[in-house]
């Protein structure tokens, strides 16, 4: 991923945290050359020093193949909030742009077996589920769901490589920084003032 210098970041605390709060994310593998993705739910984990990415696919889809294939790495996307910003809202003349977050992740993939991919999905609903009234934890299921199991795939990735770029024009003089907030919070969009939050949040990050 292409990173301007005003815009990478290396915290990597900042960065785990970011993908954590922004977990679904993209697979792209290549299959006989050509590119594949998948958009999945997606979990961080650590075991001892190393760091991985988990999740399950449907059996039916052809790309959990590739990771026993030719496939050495893998590609993880992970998408924050973006926004248009208008060359109207700068304090003088320069050309309109857009803020993003983007989260790149390379690492070695591999199969889990039915006993890990257990795990990862008690994990998995303890997340989405352990706030809620009957919450669908594993244990609440019954045997008959659970044996929908043998209808997924189970993987795990190991974080080789991480690029991770926040554009959130850190280039720009503070009062037309401030006055991009303001301009974001304006727009009627809900990604505008997802954008204005994340920007008020980063100033002097």
């Amino acid at each position: 991923m292409y990173i301007p210098k005003y815009f990478q970041v290396t915290n990597v605390d900042e960065i785990w945290d970011f993908v954590q709060k922004n977990s679904f994310g993209t697979i792209v593998t290549t299959e006989q050359g050509k590119p594949i993705a998948t958009h999945l739910p997606l979990q961080l984990n650590k075991k001892g020093d190393d760091y991985y990415i988990t999740g399950h696919m449907a059996y039916a889809n052809p790309q959990w193949k590739t990771f026993e294939g030719e496939n050495e790495n893998v590609l993880v996307m992970y998408q924050g909030p973006h926004a248009y910003i208008s060359s109207s809202w700068y304090n003088h003349e320069n050309v309109p742009t857009w803020n993003y977050q983007s989260v790149h992740v390379y690492g070695t993939p591999s199969i889990m077996s039915e006993q890990e991919l257990e795990e990862d999905l008690i994990l998995l609903l303890q997340k989405y589920e352990r706030h809620r009234k009957n919450a669908a934890l594993w244990e609440n299921l019954s045997p008959q769901t659970k044996k929908q199991i043998k209808g997924i795939v189970g993987f795990k990735i190991k974080i080789q490589e991480v690029q991770a770029a926040y554009k959130l024009s850190q280039n720009r003089t503070e009062e037309d920084y401030r006055n991009i907030i303001d301009k974001l919070n304006e727009e009627e969009d809900l990604h505008s003032h997802q954008m204005a939050e994340v920007m008020k949040n980063s100033y002097r990050r």
